[in-house]
Protein backbone atom coordinates (compact mmCIF):
# COMPACT_ATOMS: atom_id res chain seq x y z
CA UNK A 1 0.00 0.00 0.00
CA UNK A 2 1.64 3.14 -1.35
CA UNK A 3 1.03 6.94 -1.39
CA UNK A 4 2.03 10.32 -1.50
CA UNK A 5 1.94 12.73 0.88
CA UNK A 6 2.41 16.42 0.75
CA UNK A 7 2.07 18.33 4.06
CA UNK A 8 2.23 22.19 3.94
CA UNK A 9 3.93 22.26 0.69
CA UNK A 10 5.11 25.79 -0.92
CA UNK A 11 6.77 26.34 -4.29
CA UNK A 12 7.44 29.67 -6.35
CA UNK A 13 9.59 30.32 -9.60
CA UNK A 14 13.02 32.43 -9.39
CA UNK A 15 11.04 35.19 -10.30
CA UNK A 16 9.23 34.99 -7.17
CA UNK A 17 6.08 34.22 -8.60
CA UNK A 18 4.32 31.54 -6.71
CA UNK A 19 2.76 27.91 -7.66
CA UNK A 20 1.85 26.63 -4.32
CA UNK A 21 1.51 27.97 -0.68
CA UNK A 22 1.00 25.65 2.06
CA UNK A 23 -0.98 22.81 -0.39
CA UNK A 24 -1.28 19.50 2.27
CA UNK A 25 -3.30 16.59 0.31
CA UNK A 26 -2.35 12.63 0.71
CA UNK A 27 -2.48 10.44 -2.62
CA UNK A 28 -3.45 7.18 -1.65
CA UNK A 29 -3.18 3.27 -3.15
CA UNK A 30 -5.15 3.45 -6.52
CA UNK A 31 -5.33 5.24 -10.05
CA UNK A 32 -6.01 8.82 -9.30
CA UNK A 33 -6.49 11.62 -12.03
CA UNK A 34 -5.18 15.04 -12.01
CA UNK A 35 -7.00 17.72 -13.26
CA UNK A 36 -7.10 21.88 -14.00
CA UNK A 37 -6.56 24.34 -16.63
CA UNK A 38 -3.07 24.91 -18.11
CA UNK A 39 -1.20 26.86 -16.08
CA UNK A 40 -2.86 25.54 -12.97
CA UNK A 41 0.76 23.55 -11.65
CA UNK A 42 -0.20 19.95 -12.63
CA UNK A 43 3.43 19.49 -14.48
CA UNK A 44 5.13 21.20 -11.51
CA UNK A 45 3.65 19.22 -8.82
CA UNK A 46 4.66 16.15 -10.38
CA UNK A 47 7.96 17.17 -10.48
CA UNK A 48 7.69 17.95 -6.97
CA UNK A 49 6.50 14.35 -5.90
CA UNK A 50 9.54 13.20 -8.37
CA UNK A 51 12.32 15.15 -6.81
CA UNK A 52 12.93 16.85 -10.17
CA UNK A 53 12.10 19.97 -8.19
CA UNK A 54 12.60 21.11 -4.27
CA UNK A 55 9.85 22.59 -2.72
CA UNK A 56 10.66 25.93 -0.79
CA UNK A 57 8.69 25.08 1.72
CA UNK A 58 6.90 22.18 3.52
CA UNK A 59 7.66 18.35 2.00
CA UNK A 60 6.82 15.94 -0.11
CA UNK A 61 6.65 12.23 1.45
CA UNK A 62 6.79 9.12 -1.78
CA UNK A 63 5.95 5.99 0.41
CA UNK A 64 7.82 3.37 -2.16
CA UNK A 65 10.18 3.13 -5.11
CA UNK A 66 8.95 6.29 -7.39
CA UNK A 67 8.69 6.02 -11.51
CA UNK A 68 8.06 9.44 -13.11
CA UNK A 69 6.97 9.59 -16.65
CA UNK A 70 7.45 13.13 -17.71
CA UNK A 71 5.68 14.89 -20.38
CA UNK A 72 8.68 16.59 -22.61
CA UNK A 73 10.79 13.13 -23.44
CA UNK A 74 13.43 13.48 -26.08
CA UNK A 75 12.66 12.84 -29.52
CA UNK A 76 15.74 12.85 -31.18
CA UNK A 77 19.11 11.63 -30.72
CA UNK A 78 21.35 8.25 -30.96
CA UNK A 79 20.68 6.90 -27.88
CA UNK A 80 19.38 2.80 -28.37
CA UNK A 81 16.39 1.21 -26.97
CA UNK A 82 18.26 -0.49 -24.44
CA UNK A 83 19.60 2.36 -23.14
CA UNK A 84 16.44 4.43 -23.08
CA UNK A 85 15.35 1.90 -21.15
CA UNK A 86 18.19 1.46 -18.66
CA UNK A 87 19.33 -2.14 -19.24
CA UNK A 88 21.92 -1.50 -21.80
CA UNK A 89 24.56 -1.77 -19.18
CA UNK A 90 23.02 -5.70 -17.62
CA UNK A 91 22.50 -7.02 -21.30
CA UNK A 92 26.44 -6.36 -21.50
CA UNK A 93 27.51 -7.63 -18.96
CA UNK A 94 25.09 -10.82 -19.34
CA UNK A 95 26.53 -11.34 -22.78
CA UNK A 96 29.90 -10.79 -20.97
CA UNK A 97 29.34 -13.77 -18.77
CA UNK A 98 27.78 -15.92 -21.76
CA UNK A 99 31.25 -15.53 -23.73
CA UNK A 100 33.34 -17.01 -20.44
CA UNK A 101 34.13 -13.40 -18.77
CA UNK A 102 33.47 -14.20 -15.01
CA UNK A 103 35.04 -11.16 -13.78
CA UNK A 104 32.92 -10.07 -10.43
CA UNK A 105 32.03 -6.55 -11.97
CA UNK A 106 29.71 -8.10 -14.61
CA UNK A 107 27.69 -10.07 -11.84
CA UNK A 108 27.41 -7.35 -9.32
CA UNK A 109 25.91 -5.03 -12.76
CA UNK A 110 23.65 -8.38 -13.00
CA UNK A 111 22.53 -8.52 -9.48
CA UNK A 112 19.22 -10.62 -9.84
CA UNK A 113 18.35 -9.55 -13.04
CA UNK A 114 19.36 -12.56 -15.07
CA UNK A 115 15.88 -12.56 -16.50
CA UNK A 116 15.83 -8.80 -17.80
CA UNK A 117 15.86 -9.86 -21.54
CA UNK A 118 12.45 -11.78 -21.41
CA UNK A 119 11.18 -8.85 -18.55
CA UNK A 120 12.34 -6.29 -21.44
CA UNK A 121 10.39 -8.09 -24.22
CA UNK A 122 7.11 -8.77 -22.23
CA UNK A 123 7.16 -5.29 -21.57
CA UNK A 124 7.66 -3.88 -25.00
CA UNK A 125 4.85 -6.65 -26.02
CA UNK A 126 2.50 -5.71 -23.79
CA UNK A 127 2.96 -1.46 -24.34
CA UNK A 128 2.70 -2.58 -28.39
CA UNK A 129 6.70 -2.04 -29.23
CA UNK A 130 6.55 -6.30 -30.13
CA UNK A 131 9.87 -6.58 -32.21
CA UNK A 132 11.56 -3.40 -31.35
CA UNK A 133 15.34 -4.01 -31.97
CA UNK A 134 17.77 -3.10 -28.72
CA UNK A 135 19.78 -1.46 -30.58
CA UNK A 136 17.29 1.00 -32.56
CA UNK A 137 18.01 4.42 -32.10
CA UNK A 138 15.79 7.20 -30.79
CA UNK A 139 16.21 9.00 -33.83
CA UNK A 140 14.39 5.99 -35.73
CA UNK A 141 11.17 6.12 -33.46
CA UNK A 142 7.89 7.77 -33.72
CA UNK A 143 6.71 10.03 -31.10
CA UNK A 144 4.06 7.47 -29.81
CA UNK A 145 6.81 4.50 -30.01
CA UNK A 146 8.85 6.78 -27.48
CA UNK A 147 6.40 8.08 -25.20
CA UNK A 148 5.40 4.48 -24.75
CA UNK A 149 9.22 3.52 -24.76
CA UNK A 150 9.70 5.68 -21.70
CA UNK A 151 6.53 4.40 -19.92
CA UNK A 152 8.01 0.74 -20.30
CA UNK A 153 11.31 2.06 -19.04
CA UNK A 154 9.78 3.34 -16.01
CA UNK A 155 7.70 -0.03 -15.53
CA UNK A 156 10.92 -1.83 -15.66
CA UNK A 157 11.92 0.10 -12.79
CA UNK A 158 8.91 -2.20 -10.76
CA UNK A 159 7.89 1.41 -8.86
CA UNK A 160 5.25 1.00 -6.28
CA UNK A 161 4.26 4.95 -7.20
CA UNK A 162 3.67 5.70 -10.84
CA UNK A 163 3.75 9.22 -12.00
CA UNK A 164 2.76 10.27 -15.33
CA UNK A 165 2.21 13.66 -17.49
CA UNK A 166 0.14 13.39 -20.47
CA UNK A 167 1.08 10.22 -20.99
CA UNK A 168 -1.10 9.28 -24.05
CA UNK A 169 -0.04 12.58 -26.18
CA UNK A 170 1.10 11.56 -29.84
CA UNK A 171 -0.47 7.84 -28.93
CA UNK A 172 -2.49 6.68 -31.86
CA UNK A 173 -5.64 4.01 -30.89
CA UNK A 174 -4.03 1.29 -30.45
CA UNK A 175 -1.22 2.47 -28.68
CA UNK A 176 -3.54 4.19 -26.30
CA UNK A 177 -5.57 0.47 -25.73
CA UNK A 178 -2.54 -0.83 -24.94
CA UNK A 179 -1.58 1.57 -22.54
CA UNK A 180 -5.10 1.75 -20.64
CA UNK A 181 -4.76 -2.52 -20.29
CA UNK A 182 -1.47 -1.31 -18.08
CA UNK A 183 -2.90 0.51 -16.36
CA UNK A 184 -6.08 -1.54 -15.57
CA UNK A 185 -3.95 -4.09 -13.96
CA UNK A 186 -1.78 -1.46 -11.98
CA UNK A 187 -2.00 -1.96 -7.88
CA UNK A 188 0.35 0.85 -6.74
CA UNK A 189 -0.11 4.43 -6.41
CA UNK A 190 -0.55 5.69 -9.43
CA UNK A 191 -0.70 9.58 -10.19
CA UNK A 192 -1.71 10.79 -13.50
CA UNK A 193 -1.80 14.44 -15.19
CA UNK A 194 -4.03 13.93 -18.64
CA UNK A 195 -6.62 15.84 -20.52
CA UNK A 196 -7.35 12.21 -22.57
CA UNK A 197 -11.47 11.82 -20.74
CA UNK A 198 -11.14 7.77 -22.13
CA UNK A 199 -8.10 7.56 -19.91
CA UNK A 200 -9.42 9.70 -16.95
CA UNK A 201 -12.66 7.21 -16.87
CA UNK A 202 -10.84 4.81 -15.99
CA UNK A 203 -9.36 6.51 -12.96
CA UNK A 204 -10.63 5.19 -9.29
CA UNK A 205 -10.88 9.03 -8.08
CA UNK A 206 -10.36 12.76 -9.53
CA UNK A 207 -8.33 15.31 -7.42
CA UNK A 208 -9.01 18.46 -8.91
CA UNK A 209 -6.17 21.52 -8.29
CA UNK A 210 -8.54 24.36 -7.91
CA UNK A 211 -8.15 27.71 -6.13
CA UNK A 212 -4.91 26.90 -4.50
CA UNK A 213 -6.24 23.18 -3.07
CA UNK A 214 -6.60 19.96 -3.90
CA UNK A 215 -10.23 18.84 -3.83
CA UNK A 216 -10.87 14.98 -3.88
CA UNK A 217 -13.95 13.50 -5.95
CA UNK A 218 -14.77 9.47 -5.72
CA UNK A 219 -15.09 7.74 -8.83
CA UNK A 220 -14.02 8.41 -12.55
CA UNK A 221 -14.01 11.62 -14.51
CA UNK A 222 -18.23 11.70 -15.79
CA UNK A 223 -19.12 11.72 -12.18
CA UNK A 224 -16.51 14.18 -11.70
CA UNK A 225 -18.19 16.14 -14.57
CA UNK A 226 -21.88 15.30 -12.87
CA UNK A 227 -20.48 16.60 -9.63
CA UNK A 228 -19.09 20.03 -10.89
CA UNK A 229 -22.54 20.31 -12.84
CA UNK A 230 -24.58 19.49 -9.99
CA UNK A 231 -21.86 22.22 -7.37
CA UNK A 232 -22.51 25.19 -10.25
CA UNK A 233 -26.29 24.12 -10.32
CA UNK A 234 -26.60 24.95 -6.60
CA UNK A 235 -24.30 27.81 -6.68
CA UNK A 236 -26.44 29.87 -9.51
CA UNK A 237 -29.44 29.19 -7.19
CA UNK A 238 -27.51 30.32 -4.24
CA UNK A 239 -26.18 33.67 -6.37
CA UNK A 240 -30.44 33.90 -7.42
CA UNK A 241 -31.76 33.90 -3.68
CA UNK A 242 -28.73 36.18 -2.47
CA UNK A 243 -29.55 38.53 -5.18
CA UNK A 244 -32.97 38.71 -3.56
CA UNK A 245 -32.36 39.03 -0.14
CA UNK A 246 -29.91 41.93 -1.09
CA UNK A 247 -32.91 43.86 -3.28
CA UNK A 248 -35.24 42.89 -0.30
CA UNK A 249 -32.76 44.44 1.90
CA UNK A 250 -32.33 47.45 0.27
CA UNK A 251 -35.87 48.12 -0.14
CA UNK A 252 -36.94 47.40 3.52
CA UNK A 253 -33.80 49.49 4.79
CA UNK A 254 -35.14 52.43 1.90
CA UNK A 255 -38.91 52.04 3.23
CA UNK A 256 -38.03 52.27 7.00
CA UNK A 257 -36.43 55.61 6.25
CA UNK A 258 -39.61 56.85 4.13
CA UNK A 259 -41.42 55.75 7.25
CA UNK A 260 -38.62 57.76 9.58
CA UNK A 261 -39.08 61.02 7.63
CA UNK A 262 -42.70 61.02 7.88
CA UNK A 263 -42.89 60.60 11.24
CA UNK A 264 -40.36 63.11 12.49
CA UNK A 265 -42.36 64.98 10.05
CA UNK A 266 -45.64 64.35 11.25
CA UNK A 267 -44.00 65.01 14.92
CA UNK A 268 -42.72 68.48 13.88
CA UNK A 269 -45.72 69.73 13.24
CA UNK A 270 -47.51 68.12 15.88
CA UNK A 271 -45.07 69.79 18.61
CA UNK A 272 -45.47 73.34 17.05
CA UNK A 273 -49.04 72.74 17.31
CA UNK A 274 -48.89 71.65 20.86
CA UNK A 275 -46.90 75.30 21.48
CA UNK A 276 -44.70 72.62 24.09
CA UNK A 277 -41.21 74.59 25.11
CA UNK A 278 -38.17 74.62 23.08
CA UNK A 279 -35.98 72.39 25.38
CA UNK A 280 -38.44 69.20 25.42
CA UNK A 281 -39.14 69.43 21.61
CA UNK A 282 -35.59 69.33 21.19
CA UNK A 283 -35.40 66.60 23.03
CA UNK A 284 -38.41 64.61 21.71
CA UNK A 285 -36.81 65.63 18.08
CA UNK A 286 -33.11 64.30 19.20
CA UNK A 287 -34.37 60.73 20.24
CA UNK A 288 -36.55 60.02 16.96
CA UNK A 289 -33.31 61.25 14.98
CA UNK A 290 -31.29 58.55 17.43
CA UNK A 291 -33.97 56.04 17.08
CA UNK A 292 -34.21 56.32 13.42
CA UNK A 293 -30.64 56.39 12.99
CA UNK A 294 -29.90 53.03 15.01
CA UNK A 295 -33.11 51.55 12.64
CA UNK A 296 -31.27 51.91 9.78
CA UNK A 297 -28.26 50.76 11.02
CA UNK A 298 -29.87 47.60 11.75
CA UNK A 299 -30.54 47.58 8.51
CA UNK A 300 -27.58 48.63 6.88
CA UNK A 301 -26.25 45.84 8.49
CA UNK A 302 -28.56 43.49 7.11
CA UNK A 303 -28.15 44.62 3.80
CA UNK A 304 -24.34 44.30 4.61
CA UNK A 305 -24.78 40.65 5.26
CA UNK A 306 -26.74 40.01 2.26
CA UNK A 307 -24.00 40.98 0.25
CA UNK A 308 -21.25 38.68 1.47
CA UNK A 309 -23.91 35.65 1.35
CA UNK A 310 -23.96 37.56 -2.56
CA UNK A 311 -20.16 37.60 -2.89
CA UNK A 312 -19.41 34.18 -1.34
CA UNK A 313 -22.18 32.21 -3.75
CA UNK A 314 -20.32 33.94 -6.41
CA UNK A 315 -17.02 32.55 -5.33
CA UNK A 316 -18.45 29.62 -4.90
CA UNK A 317 -19.35 29.99 -8.85
CA UNK A 318 -16.96 27.94 -11.09
CA UNK A 319 -16.56 30.39 -14.18
CA UNK A 320 -17.81 29.66 -17.45
CA UNK A 321 -15.36 29.05 -19.37
CA UNK A 322 -17.56 28.21 -22.82
CA UNK A 323 -17.43 29.60 -26.38
CA UNK A 324 -20.74 30.81 -28.13
CA UNK A 325 -20.79 31.47 -31.51
CA UNK A 326 -22.56 31.93 -34.55
CA UNK A 327 -20.76 30.87 -37.93
CA UNK A 328 -23.21 31.94 -40.84
CA UNK A 329 -20.76 32.81 -43.63
CA UNK A 330 -19.21 29.29 -42.83
CA UNK A 331 -22.23 27.37 -44.60
CA UNK A 332 -21.67 25.28 -47.78
CA UNK A 333 -24.84 23.79 -49.62
CA UNK A 334 -25.14 20.24 -49.16
CA UNK A 335 -23.14 18.12 -51.54
CA UNK A 336 -21.38 20.59 -52.92
CA UNK A 337 -17.91 18.91 -53.66
CA UNK A 338 -14.95 20.88 -51.87
CA UNK A 339 -12.26 18.28 -52.69
CA UNK A 340 -11.91 15.41 -55.43
CA UNK A 341 -8.43 13.83 -55.21
CA UNK A 342 -8.16 10.74 -57.40
CA UNK A 343 -4.90 7.82 -57.30
CA UNK A 344 -3.13 9.67 -54.81
CA UNK A 345 0.52 9.22 -54.21
CA UNK A 346 3.31 11.12 -52.52
CA UNK A 347 6.45 10.26 -51.25
CA UNK A 348 5.75 6.46 -51.39
CA UNK A 349 2.41 7.01 -49.39
CA UNK A 350 -0.70 5.75 -50.16
CA UNK A 351 0.22 2.65 -51.99
CA UNK A 352 -1.80 1.90 -55.46
CA UNK A 353 -3.42 5.53 -54.77
CA UNK A 354 -5.92 7.38 -52.40
CA UNK A 355 -9.14 8.42 -53.83
CA UNK A 356 -10.41 10.91 -51.19
CA UNK A 357 -13.58 13.17 -51.86
CA UNK A 358 -14.71 15.91 -49.73
CA UNK A 359 -18.33 17.37 -49.41
CA UNK A 360 -20.19 19.90 -47.39
CA UNK A 361 -20.93 19.77 -45.00
CA UNK A 362 -19.29 16.64 -44.06
CA UNK A 363 -17.74 16.23 -40.74
CA UNK A 364 -15.16 13.37 -41.25
CA UNK A 365 -12.74 11.85 -38.87
CA UNK A 366 -9.40 10.76 -40.29
CA UNK A 367 -7.88 7.77 -37.97
CA UNK A 368 -4.95 5.03 -38.69
CA UNK A 369 -1.26 4.16 -36.94
CA UNK A 370 0.90 6.75 -36.48
CA UNK A 371 2.99 6.83 -39.80
CA UNK A 372 0.65 5.69 -42.09
CA UNK A 373 0.34 9.62 -43.41
CA UNK A 374 -2.53 11.34 -42.32
CA UNK A 375 -1.03 14.82 -41.98
CA UNK A 376 0.68 14.06 -45.39
CA UNK A 377 -3.00 13.93 -46.63
CA UNK A 378 -4.21 16.63 -45.26
CA UNK A 379 -1.26 18.95 -46.37
CA UNK A 380 -2.53 17.48 -49.62
CA UNK A 381 -5.72 18.60 -49.83
CA UNK A 382 -4.79 22.30 -48.35
CA UNK A 383 -2.28 22.57 -51.19
CA UNK A 384 1.01 22.86 -49.17
CA UNK A 385 2.41 19.37 -51.17
CA UNK A 386 1.56 18.34 -54.79
CA UNK A 387 0.94 14.65 -55.53
CA UNK A 388 3.99 12.60 -57.28
CA UNK A 389 0.70 11.09 -59.18
CA UNK A 390 -2.75 11.44 -59.18
CA UNK A 391 -4.72 13.87 -59.64
CA UNK A 392 -7.01 16.85 -57.76
CA UNK A 393 -9.51 19.58 -58.23
CA UNK A 394 -10.12 21.95 -55.33
CA UNK A 395 -13.52 24.20 -54.87
CA UNK A 396 -13.56 27.94 -54.94
CA UNK A 397 -13.25 29.12 -51.35
CA UNK A 398 -10.98 29.25 -48.28
CA UNK A 399 -8.68 25.94 -46.82
CA UNK A 400 -7.90 26.80 -43.67
CA UNK A 401 -5.58 24.24 -41.83
CA UNK A 402 -4.83 23.57 -37.97
CA UNK A 403 -1.75 21.65 -37.47
CA UNK A 404 -0.69 20.27 -34.07
CA UNK A 405 1.68 23.21 -33.73
CA UNK A 406 -0.51 26.16 -33.93
CA UNK A 407 1.83 28.17 -36.05
CA UNK A 408 -0.43 29.86 -37.98
CA UNK A 409 -0.14 33.73 -36.36
CA UNK A 410 2.68 35.79 -35.68
CA UNK A 411 4.17 35.23 -32.37
CA UNK A 412 5.28 38.67 -32.61
CA UNK A 413 1.67 40.23 -33.09
CA UNK A 414 -0.90 40.59 -30.43
CA UNK A 415 -3.97 38.90 -30.64
CA UNK A 416 -6.19 42.02 -31.55
CA UNK A 417 -3.01 42.81 -34.23
CA UNK A 418 -3.43 38.70 -35.81
CA UNK A 419 -7.24 38.88 -36.28
CA UNK A 420 -6.82 42.13 -37.80
CA UNK A 421 -4.40 40.83 -40.28
CA UNK A 422 -6.86 38.17 -41.08
CA UNK A 423 -10.08 40.55 -40.94
CA UNK A 424 -9.00 43.70 -41.76
CA UNK A 425 -12.31 44.80 -42.97
CA UNK A 426 -14.13 44.30 -39.76
CA UNK A 427 -14.50 47.34 -37.68
CA UNK A 428 -12.46 47.59 -34.86
CA UNK A 429 -15.10 47.40 -32.27
CA UNK A 430 -16.44 44.37 -34.10
CA UNK A 431 -13.20 42.80 -33.85
CA UNK A 432 -12.98 43.59 -29.90
CA UNK A 433 -16.57 42.04 -29.44
CA UNK A 434 -15.51 38.87 -31.15
CA UNK A 435 -12.02 38.54 -29.40
CA UNK A 436 -14.50 39.15 -25.61
CA UNK A 437 -16.53 36.00 -27.27
CA UNK A 438 -13.27 33.98 -27.59
CA UNK A 439 -12.69 34.88 -23.94
CA UNK A 440 -10.14 37.66 -24.60
CA UNK A 441 -11.21 40.49 -22.48
CA UNK A 442 -9.15 43.81 -21.65
CA UNK A 443 -5.51 43.99 -22.03
CA UNK A 444 -5.41 39.89 -22.76
CA UNK A 445 -6.09 41.05 -26.29
CA UNK A 446 -2.86 42.98 -26.37
CA UNK A 447 -0.66 40.21 -25.28
CA UNK A 448 1.84 38.96 -28.21
CA UNK A 449 0.40 35.62 -29.22
CA UNK A 450 3.95 34.21 -28.17
CA UNK A 451 2.88 34.98 -24.99
CA UNK A 452 0.01 32.99 -24.44
CA UNK A 453 -0.84 29.26 -22.94
CA UNK A 454 -1.75 26.56 -25.01
CA UNK A 455 -5.61 27.03 -24.73
CA UNK A 456 -5.13 30.67 -25.16
CA UNK A 457 -3.55 30.49 -28.41
CA UNK A 458 -5.76 27.88 -29.99
CA UNK A 459 -8.86 30.64 -28.87
CA UNK A 460 -6.46 32.97 -30.66
CA UNK A 461 -6.19 30.96 -33.62
CA UNK A 462 -10.10 29.89 -34.01
CA UNK A 463 -10.60 33.38 -33.83
CA UNK A 464 -8.41 34.24 -36.81
CA UNK A 465 -9.52 31.31 -38.93
CA UNK A 466 -12.72 31.22 -38.22
CA UNK A 467 -13.53 35.04 -38.78
CA UNK A 468 -10.62 35.71 -41.56
CA UNK A 469 -11.93 37.18 -45.28
CA UNK A 470 -13.55 34.86 -46.63
CA UNK A 471 -14.55 32.93 -43.78
CA UNK A 472 -13.18 28.80 -44.64
CA UNK A 473 -15.65 26.30 -46.18
CA UNK A 474 -13.44 23.77 -45.27
CA UNK A 475 -11.49 22.81 -42.09
CA UNK A 476 -8.49 21.08 -41.62
CA UNK A 477 -7.57 19.55 -38.21
CA UNK A 478 -4.19 17.81 -37.33
CA UNK A 479 -4.64 16.39 -33.95
CA UNK A 480 -5.92 19.59 -32.55
CA UNK A 481 -6.52 18.75 -29.15
CA UNK A 482 -2.67 17.46 -28.30
CA UNK A 483 -1.71 19.62 -25.59
CA UNK A 484 -4.91 21.05 -25.05
CA UNK A 485 -6.36 21.04 -21.52
CA UNK A 486 -10.39 20.13 -20.68
CA UNK A 487 -11.34 23.52 -20.45
CA UNK A 488 -9.39 23.95 -24.32
CA UNK A 489 -11.05 20.95 -25.78
CA UNK A 490 -14.16 21.74 -24.73
CA UNK A 491 -14.04 25.40 -26.32
CA UNK A 492 -12.87 23.90 -29.48
CA UNK A 493 -15.76 21.26 -29.39
CA UNK A 494 -18.14 24.43 -29.20
CA UNK A 495 -15.93 26.13 -31.92
CA UNK A 496 -16.74 23.38 -34.31
CA UNK A 497 -20.08 23.07 -33.13
CA UNK A 498 -20.84 26.60 -34.94
CA UNK A 499 -18.92 25.73 -37.69
CA UNK A 500 -21.16 25.61 -40.91
CA UNK A 501 -18.89 24.16 -43.11
CA UNK A 502 -17.09 20.83 -43.83
CA UNK A 503 -14.08 19.68 -41.69
CA UNK A 504 -11.20 16.90 -41.67
CA UNK A 505 -9.87 15.98 -38.26
CA UNK A 506 -7.16 13.55 -37.42
CA UNK A 507 -7.13 12.30 -34.02
CA UNK A 508 -6.80 9.47 -31.81
CA UNK A 509 -9.12 10.87 -29.11
CA UNK A 510 -12.23 8.81 -29.35
CA UNK A 511 -14.02 10.98 -26.71
CA UNK A 512 -13.35 14.49 -28.77
CA UNK A 513 -14.52 12.65 -31.69
CA UNK A 514 -18.11 11.53 -30.44
CA UNK A 515 -18.66 14.79 -29.29
CA UNK A 516 -17.86 17.08 -32.37
CA UNK A 517 -21.18 15.02 -34.50
CA UNK A 518 -18.60 12.88 -36.89
CA UNK A 519 -20.69 12.04 -40.24
CA UNK A 520 -18.19 9.59 -41.96
CA UNK A 521 -15.30 7.84 -40.68
CA UNK A 522 -11.95 7.07 -42.93
CA UNK A 523 -8.93 5.03 -42.13
CA UNK A 524 -5.64 4.99 -43.34
CA UNK A 525 -3.52 2.22 -43.09
CA UNK A 526 -0.75 0.05 -45.03
CA UNK A 527 -1.36 2.32 -47.45
CA UNK A 528 -4.87 2.25 -48.26
CA UNK A 529 -7.57 4.31 -47.07
CA UNK A 530 -10.39 3.09 -45.97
Amino acid sequence: MSEIVLSGLSFSWPDDTPVFDGLSATFANGRTGLVAPNGSGKTTLLKLVAGVLTPSDGSVAVDGVPGYLPQDLPLSGEPSVAEILGVAPVLRALAAVESGDAAEAHFTTIGTDWDIEERTRAQLDRLGLAGLALDRTLSTLSGGQIVSLGLAAQLLKRPDVLLLDEPTNNLDAEARRKLYAVLDDWSGCLLVVSHDRALLDRMDRIAELYRGEIRFHGGNFTAYEEAVRAAREVAEKNIRNAEQEVKREKREMQQARERAARRASTASRNLGNAGLPKIFAGTMKRTAQESAAKADGTHAARVGAAKAKLDQAERELRTDQKISLELPQTVVPAGRTLFLGEGLRVRGLFGDGADLAIRGPERIALTGPNGAGKSTLLRLVKGDLEPDSGTLTRADGRIAFLSQRLDLLADDRSVAENLAAAAPALPADRRMNLLARFLFRGSRVHLPVGALSGGERLRATLACVLFAEPAPQLLLLDEPTNNLDLVGTGQLESALAAFRGAFVVVSHDERFLAEIGIDRWLRLEDGRLR
